[in-house]
């Protein structure tokens, strides 16, 4: 198989911050592998992993063959990097689960199952750390690693000199041997030359490259990306809610949609190199475009297009943007409908609602009542008929007069009626 030039394509979207000298020859010569750790703690991956997940994904596009590793071993220690405090560790079924999610959400970007020969691999590293004694590992792996070597990491002197009174546990002091043990261990049984992460784990990663040398009597190389921040300072990945995870089920396809679709013009046009598989001429012609009327924000809308696509689906991407048009009014009732409950809620959340009965509406439920006495979101009566008689009151975004009955067929989602006033004042009747 034919291979691309790896590091170049990652040079031109941003994505090197280290890499061992020789890296680009070796991965020139031949089909090579390489590996990228994920920490299995949670039974989803978030935005915040996106970075080794298209690291792996531009890899085998450029015809190499990539492993991804479930940390089941380390997860159940704790990775110290970036850490100010050490982490819950969890027991061996909840791994195995989360392990699954992860792979179903990795195979979003990667083959797993072709048959070619750079198809992705997953495993998982509590295989064969689990047969080690630790008399065994201290034997085998401790003694080629100084502690002098050790103390000197980064990820080790931050925790050792930082503001906490805490210390480090010896079980998160020997993480870095754990995972460079790793390294050894793909490299002689996988061929696995080559391990990528963020650029907090170039300290790890290199304990594995040594450990090559020391015992393996080989070469190991490393790369890494820069962390990703946002322009404004704030955290990558988080959002009011917290972390933006891959899981429809914990953040919906409509709020990943406009987690993107809110990114700056600076973070946008990074983004879209790092984030999505458009070549290089596509996004130098979208972000000249996009300079050129930024106000569209053509660069925010298609880089929330591409990566909310890959990760659910056009499908979601279109109900996505249906539900942005209804905020900005250009929708109808019958678009209302189509939007299930979740992206419903999503779409007007923190919006004021009121319940009211079923049997309410069997009858119609007048309009005066619904703005009014029924739900408080008019002042009074009289407030409600000035407003009706202004034509600025919409139920499910249609104009309504003072004489209109709410029934069942306004329900959206067979529980919902949206009413408003002008274009900014929405109120929900949730009926129960």
């Amino acid at each position: 198989m034919e291979v691309k030039n790896f590091v170049e394509e990652l040079q031109w979207r941003g994505m090197v911050h280290d890499a061992m000298p020789g890296t680009e020859e070796h991965l020139m010569e031949q089909m090579r592998s390489a590996y990228v750790g994920f920490d299995p703690t949670a039974d989803s991956l978030h935005i915040g992993n996106l970075v080794p997940i298209m690291l792996l994904s531009f890899f085998q596009r450029s015809g190499h063959k990539p492993y991804a590793l479930v940390g089941g071993a380390t997860g159940m220690i704790g990775d110290p990097s970036g850490k100010s405090s050490e982490r819950n560790l969890l027991d061996e079924e909840t791994l195995r689960h989360n392990q699954e999610c992860v792979k179903n959400q990795l195979s979003q970007f990667l083959d797993f199952s072709s048959g070619a020969d750079n198809e992705a691999v997953m495993v998982n590293n509590y295989d064969w750390m689990k047969e080690f004694s630790f008399l065994g590992f201290i034997r085998d792996v401790g003694k080629h690693i100084t502690v002098n070597y050790m103390m000197a990491k980064d990820s080790v002197k931050s925790r050792l000199t930082g503001d906490s009174n805490d210390g480090m546990s010896f079980t998160e002091f020997t993480y870095q041997l754990v995972q460079g043990y790793d390294f050894l261990h793909l490299y002689n049984n996988h061929e696995c030359t080559l391990q990528m992460g963020g650029s907090d784990q170039w300290g790890n990663i290199t304990t594995g490259t040594e450990l090559i040398r020391r015992i393996g009597n080989g070469k190991g190389f490393a790369l890494t990306c820069p962390l990703i921040t946002k322009s404004d300072g704030s955290k990558f990945g988080k959002s009011e809610g917290g972390n933006v995870w891959l899981d429809a089920n914990r953040t919906s396809p409509y709020k990943f949609y406009q987690y993107w679709l809110n990114s700056s013009d600076e973070d946008a046009e990074k983004y879209i190199k790092i984030f999505t598989f458009l070549d290089r001429e596509t996004i130098e012609a979208l972000v000249s475009e996009h300079q050129e009327a930024p106000h569209a924000r053509l660069l925010q809308k298609r880089l929330a297009e591409e990566v909310t696509t890959t990760v659910h689906g056009a499908e979601a991407v279109e109900n996505a943007q249906k539900a942005s048009d209804i905020l900005f009014g250009k929708s109808t009732s019958e678009d209302l409908k189509t939007l299930n409950e979740q992206t419903f809620l999503d779409v007007f959340e923190g919006v004021p609602q009121a319940e009211i009965a079923s049997n309410r509406l069997k009858d119609g439920l007048d309009m005066i009542a619904a703005l009014s006495a029924e739900t408080n979101f008019l002042a009074s009566n009289g407030e409600a008929r000035r407003a009706l008689k202004q034509n600025s009151i919409s139920v499910n975004k249609e104009k309504v007069t003072e004489d209109y009955s709410i029934t069942e067929k306004d329900l959206i989602n067979g529980q919902f009626i949206l009413l408003q006033r002008g274009k900014k004042n929405y109120y929900i009747i949730k009926v129960v």
